[in-house]
């Protein structure tokens, strides 16, 4: 496994980051044991969770995501493997005020530690902006975090350009934590969120990226070709506005070119990531160890640079 640095951490991850959206929300605590047991063995040690995980879509109560993984890590006895990254920033409460203010931010770190039975967090996320705290409290919160040992990186997802590059700023010129990773919407249906601005702080300020919904909340596995496929299920809400001409576009051209690969569309759709200029890892999710497949097979495939434009070709937007 080519593991790859984070920013300017001692954190590394495999090419593909594990999802930890589905504990307790496709998977149960059974299940979840069972895919994490199966990540570890095969290397992939750098897990994504947040505090709202799995408050949506089913109005849980939140915090099963970080429960489920606090619990396994402690009775497996590989906190110390494992590179944990959770977010604070988004409400417990369904349709709850976004808050990143020092007052939330030390409260829902503590709520996270316990849940997830640990005395540290290796990637602590600003999971949402709210547009109104001070970027310098918010980075000042973290310090406190950082020199009480809570916390050991930082980094930010979702935030607008010019809340980012603020950010940025503010840990310059004030000797506060830098956000070190950034962590987008960004697939081969969702490109225009990230491409542009977002892309070029990034770059310019050495932010690995690691995008979520990489494959476009099981869109781009080929699963479901028309709306009649997705009715009633858990993922009906991120998938319905995707049948469109361009949708078809893309998992045709996905479905041609795994066919020569010999390989899963969703391969193709994490290769394309891997790939693609600025991505650090993308993230995906699985709720079954066969699905774990379509990881090792975006790995070891070369798309052609053909193979690549065809994609892009096919996601312009």
């Amino acid at each position: 496994m080519n593991y790859k640095k984070l920013g300017n951490t001692d954190l590394t991850t495999a090419p593909i980051v594990f999802g930890g959206n589905v504990f307790g929300w496709t998977l149960d605590e059974k299940e979840s044991f069972k895919m994490l047991d199966e990540l570890f063995e095969k290397g992939f040690t750098t897990i994504d969770s947040a505090d709202v995980y799995s408050r949506w879509p089913d109005g849980n109560e939140g915090g099963e995501s970080e429960k489920i993984l606090g619990k396994w890590m402690k009775e497996r006895g590989v906190r110390h493997k494992i590179n944990l990254a959770t977010k604070v920033g988004s409400s417990m409460q369904q349709g709850g005020d976004k808050d990143i203010s020092r007052s939330h931010i030390l409260k829902a770190s503590e709520d996270s530690l316990k849940r997830l039975q640990t005395d540290y967090i290796d990637l602590y996320y600003t999971h949402w902006d709210d547009d109104k705290t001070p970027v310098e409290e918010t980075l000042d919160t973290y310090q406190q975090l950082i020199k009480e040992g809570k916390v050991r990186y930082i980094g930010a997802s979702n935030l607008s350009p010019e809340r980012l590059q603020a950010s940025l700023d503010a840990a310059k010129n004030n000797n506060l934590p830098k956000y070190e990773v950034f962590q987008p919407e960004y697939s081969l249906m969702e490109r225009e969120k990230f491409e542009g601005k977002i892309k070029d702080i990034c770059q310019q300020n050495n932010l690995s990226v690691l995008s979520y919904f990489s494959l476009a909340s099981g869109f781009l596995t080929g699963k479901y070709q028309d709306k009649e496929d997705i009715k009633g299920k858990e993922r009906e809400m991120f998938l319905k506005d995707y049948f469109d001409e361009r949708g078809k576009k893309i998992l045709k051209t996905l479905s041609e070119i795994s066919n020569e690969h010999m390989v899963s569309e969703a391969a193709v759709a994490l290769a394309w990531l891997i790939n693609r200029p600025g991505i650090t890892a993308p993230i995906a999710s699985a709720t079954k160890k066969s699905h774990l497949n379509s990881f090792f097979q975006a790995i070891d495939i070369e798309l052609s640079k053909e193979q690549m434009q065809r994609l892009n070709d096919a996601s312009a937007y």
